[in-house]
């Protein structure tokens, strides 16, 4: 009897053991499997981001890490251009990124993203700060992301060339209609010394946005409202107060240099411009004044009514260390990192009154209404659906609107094929998904 109770004995031991060993190995799990647990071993974490963006990340993390010091993190980044293409093939190595940067909707398709659900619900995250954006932009009812930063569109304008020509500034309740003659009245001259009234980057958005400014979508069955829309575009081409589409292209222009050259009355295009122009003025390359107001709007749509597209941090759900990449993003994508960027001229994903006052600045800086960034009424730019930035942003209307533009074919007939497109190219894959 005794040695069977000491068989017993050792026996309960052991199972003891091997269940303290198997919950002390749930320390390291996926985003997705099972979420570290909490603790203060050091970790490494790897993160993808924008260029323009590196920089106040790694100021960020600076203050992060002073109350986490055992947390490391690596950033990385690659040219804009090539920057999606980079990160899809890191992280299809199965090496990857523990977190990484951009347009949510650019990422779906990998199946990678972590739903982020319940580490909002298990930090008691406040989410009032995203606004709409928090709801809008959900897949499948699922947080898979979190703004740090969101892109509303917003008309440049160049004072020193309205004032030598003696013109108004544009008013901060233009129709499309008034921009096109305001276009015209303040375009003169011919080859290198040409002014022109107005920059449209040769992106389809800067077409499309009338329609979408109206409640259209871009997956909508019925694209009428697109038509009017392309034909505002193709009519400011025609009357020779944009560049054209064609010269656009063959001279790779780009609106950032083209309004900085001083010729470009008006620019339309979004917020990160602001820095842009920040920073040339700092660098001593434009001795311009300029400003901003709220982009033109179709009659009966209420003034500052833009376009708003976020953008975002996203977890790789292989992540081993989820606490810990979800901790950095939280503090980037909430109030302080939000008034970091604020700071530096970028309209943040997370809004409060203290956000506000980082974003305006003591006033010192141009542009004298940037608070018109602040009152915009948003349209998402377009449903964050798997398939819609690629095909039938980056394809279909591009595509189909360039035809057009060059007058290769008729607006009616571009439209037409648009939605044809969108049905058998898109929905039929995608739409129920």
């Amino acid at each position: 009897m005794k040695k069977r109770s000491s068989i017993l004995a050792i026996i309960f031991v052991c199972f003891v053991l091997l269940v303290g060993c198997s919950s002390g190995s749930s320390k390291e799990g996926s985003a997705e499997t099972g979420k570290s647990e909490d603790t203060n071993e050091k970790v490494s974490l790897k993160m993808a981001v924008f260029p323009d963006d590196q920089e106040t990340f790694e100021r960020g993390y600076e203050e992060f890490k002073k109350n986490n010091p055992n947390i490391n993190i690596t950033f990385e980044s690659f040219p804009q251009q090539q920057y999606y293409e980079k990160i899809r093939m890191q992280l299809s190595s199965g090496e990857g990124y523990d977190l990484f940067t951009g347009q949510m909707d650019n990422m779906i398709d990998t199946g990678l993203l972590a739903p982020l659900d319940d580490y909002i619900k298990e930090s008691d995250m406040d989410v009032s700060g995203y606004g709409t954006m928090y709801d809008t932009y959900k897949s499948e009812d699922k947080v898979l992301s979190l703004p740090y930063r969101k892109s509303n569109w917003m008309l440049y304008y160049n004072k020193d060339l309205f004032d030598e020509k003696g013109v108004d500034y544009p008013s901060d309740d233009m129709t499309w209609k008034e921009f096109r003659e305001l276009s015209k009245e303040m375009t003169s001259g011919s080859g290198e010394s040409k002014v022109y009234g107005a920059f449209l980057q040769q992106w389809p958005q800067t077409w499309y946005m009338s329609a979408v400014q109206a409640g259209a979508s871009i997956i909508d069955k019925d694209l009428t409202p697109f038509k009017e829309a392309l034909q505002i575009r193709i009519g400011l081409e025609k009357d020779g107060s944009i560049m054209g589409w064609s010269e656009q292209v063959s001279t790779g222009a780009h609106y950032n240099a083209a309004f900085q050259k001083g010729n470009i009355a008006m620019n339309l295009i979004g917020d990160w411009h602001v820095a842009q122009l920040r920073e040339a003025e700092a660098e001593g390359t434009i001795d311009f004044d300029w400003d901003v107001v709220p982009i033109p709007h179709p009659e009966g749509v209420a003034k500052n009514t833009s376009l708003a597209l976020p953008v975002t941090i996203m977890m790789n759900k292989n992540t081993k260390h989820a606490n810990e990449a979800f901790k950095f993003m939280q503090y980037m994508t909430g109030k302080e990192g939000a008034e970091l960027f604020a700071s530096e001229g970028y309209l943040t994903g997370y809004m409060n009154e203290d956000v506000e006052k980082a974003y305006l600045g003591d006033g010192s800086q141009k542009p004298e209404n940037l608070h018109y960034f602040l009152e915009t009424k948003e349209y998402p730019e377009y449903p964050m659906l798997l398939g819609v930035k690629n095909i039938v942003v980056g394809q279909i209307f591009t595509q189909e609107g360039e035809l057009a533009i060059i007058g290769e074919q008729s607006v009616d007939k571009a439209i037409e094929n648009i939605t044809k497109r969108v049905k058998s190219e898109w929905a039929n894959k995608y739409e129920d998904k």
